[in-house]
């Protein structure tokens, strides 16, 4: 196999990605340690089986090259392999990875990460997100003294734990009584909000949401002409509604940290939460994420004080030296080049070339691009304007041969002029088959199997 090979895949199967799936399926459950990654999320026979990437590019075991976008489910925001992100790793590496007691590294990546967002005073890091979203419910509770935790329903995940997963259609497993503590509320609706707290009077430790609604901006948002972003007062509006009711208003900024500003959405709209979550950018596909806030509350974790101890976080490889000093790398790698500043400029580029070919090939209606520049996502629409998971295998299918591997449209600071040319190229093949299903008001002929999944279902 030439894995170096510049070929793009056409209408023809993997078959060594197809064995490698079956393998996959017979010794890991769902074929995959994330369900987003999963084979059901792409055209049936075509999901590509990963070799290894550089740069905004990956290669599959069969050879083929892709253009790649949503890197490691938005992790890999600087693209693979960065060469300042591996170094800073690779001298970590000769120096042991994990002690008895903290390392000096420790203290440097805490030190660092709160000069880039100012507006946490304390640090504490482990590997998933779900750790640290898990560990500030758990603490909401405890300063709070509170049961019940308000979710943002507008916001597909916060954590594996049955406190959210409770709530999903993959509820298998977790107790209704564990569930039925959690509650939510819409994004940007402040009455609604306010009203669930009336309804729930001294029992609602916290608010947890992103805080922007990246994938589906309400009116008003961003790129719609001739109006203002009303995230701030949305997100002030909120922080009032918290502190008058009592409870912790948390930001999960695991998509928004690094992407939204180098200080995440806190930074940009000017609003402070008591706590905060990141992860995802901040590795560069290595495992770390934060829990991050004031010091009133994270202390709570820790041992200076005299209240009862919180159980905050406690992990064995949470403070992997190679991986805060990926993490470190990164926070200085986005400072010093204005990455965030890059894949805003590079999203704009991408959301005009597609926009314009969907509006070329009559399919403008149909194929939409959503969320702000440097965290795009895609609607597929069916004849009826509707959304269709249908339409979506079809997409995906001829993507794929445009060598395109796009489950969203989100950007890597990799990509170069040349990648957002070709992916546009793909693009309108794309949507030439698109119209082709739209007036035949049938993609059936189009998809090669079964449509593609959504991920929450309650049934495989």
């Amino acid at each position: 196999m030439d894995t170096e090979a510049t070929k793009t895949p056409g209408e023809f199967p993997l078959p060594r990605s197809q064995q490698a799936n079956e393998r996959l399926h017979s010794l890991i459950p769902g074929g995959a340690h994330t369900y987003a990654k999963g084979d059901d999320q792409y055209p049936e026979n075509l999901a590509p089986v990963i070799s290894h990437g550089r740069g905004a590019h990956v290669w599959d075991i069969d050879g083929n090259r892709y253009i790649e976008y949503g890197s490691g489910l938005r992790s890999v925001s600087l693209g693979h392999a960065h060469p300042r992100v591996t170094e800073a790793v690779r001298r970590q590496l000769d120096r042991g990875s994990n002690f008895v007691r903290p390392s000096i590294v420790e203290v440097e990546a805490a030190e660092r990460f709160l000069a880039t967002v100012p507006t946490a005073e304390m640090v504490k890091f482990a590997k998933n997100g779900s750790d640290v979203t898990t560990a500030a419910v758990r603490l909401a509770r405890a300063v709070t003294g509170r049961p019940r935790v308000a979710v943002c329903e507008d916001h597909p995940f916060f954590s594996v734990d049955d406190w959210f997963i409770g709530t999903t259609p993959m509820s298998a497993g977790i107790p209704a009584a564990t569930t039925e503590l959690t509650v939510s509320f819409p994004y940007g609706d402040l009455a609604a909000t306010e009203e669930l707290l009336s309804r729930y009077p001294g029992e609602i430790a916290c608010l947890i949401l992103e805080p922007a609604a990246h994938a589906q901006p309400f009116p008003g948002s961003p790129g719609r002409p001739g109006t203002e972003d009303p995230t701030a007062a949305y997100l002030a509006g909120l922080r009032e509604l918290a502190d008058r009711h009592g409870c912790v208003l948390v930001f999960d900024e695991m998509i928004t940290g690094l992407r939204w500003s180098e200080a995440g959405a806190q930074g940009l709209y000017g609003v402070v939460p008591d706590l905060s979550t990141f992860g995802k950018a901040l590795g560069n596909g290595f495992a770390v994420s934060a829990l991050a806030g004031r010091r009133a509350l994270m202390e709570r974790g820790g041992l200076r004080h005299s209240h009862d101890r919180v159980f905050l976080l406690s992990t064995t490889h949470g403070a992997e030296t190679h991986a805060l000093a990926a993490a470190m790398a990164v926070l200085t790698t986005y400072v010093e080049e204005g990455i965030t500043a890059r894949l805003h400029a590079l999203g704009e580029r991408l959301a005009a070339g597609v926009r314009e070919a969907a509006a070329g090939m009559g399919v403008g209606d149909h194929l939409l691009v959503r969320g702000r520049a440097s965290n795009l996502v895609f609607a597929t629409l069916d004849e009826n304007g509707r959304p269709s998971q249908e339409y979506r295998t079809l997409f995906l299918r001829r993507l794929l041969a445009g060598g395109v591997l796009a489950p969203s449209f989100v950007v890597s600071s990799a990509l170069d002029d040349t990648d957002i040319e070709r992916t546009v190229e793909a693009v309108a093949g794309a949507c030439a088959v698109y119209r082709k299903a739209l007036d035949a008001a049938d993609p059936t002929p189009w998809l090669g199997g079964r449509p593609v999944k959504p991920v929450f279902r309650r049934r495989a």
